[in-house]
């Protein structure tokens, strides 16, 4: 017998867990949640070359990321 998506539980998620999700890949996302950084706003507080030195990101994720700011108008502060 197979299972029914009906039958698997939820999971509840928080809502810091979540910031980027779908846009960067886990270590990139766990590496700005280890910076305390949960929010667009707090991450335009930083410049590009202060993220780049981050685990986890590298030209195609600060690609992904860069692409995702533009769309919500935000940015990377000056360096």
């Amino acid at each position: 017998m197979s299972k029914s998506l009906n039958s698997i539980d939820a999971v509840n998620y928080d809502l810091t867990e979540d910031f980027l999700h779908g846009v960067i890949a886990i270590p990139a996302r766990k590496a700005l949640k280890k910076e305390k950084i949960d929010s667009l706003e707090k991450l335009s507080d930083y410049s590009e070359k202060e993220i780049m030195q981050l685990h986890g990101f590298g030209k195609n994720t600060m690609m992904k990321l860069k692409d995702y700011m533009q769309e919500n108008q935000v940015f990377f502060k000056e360096a």
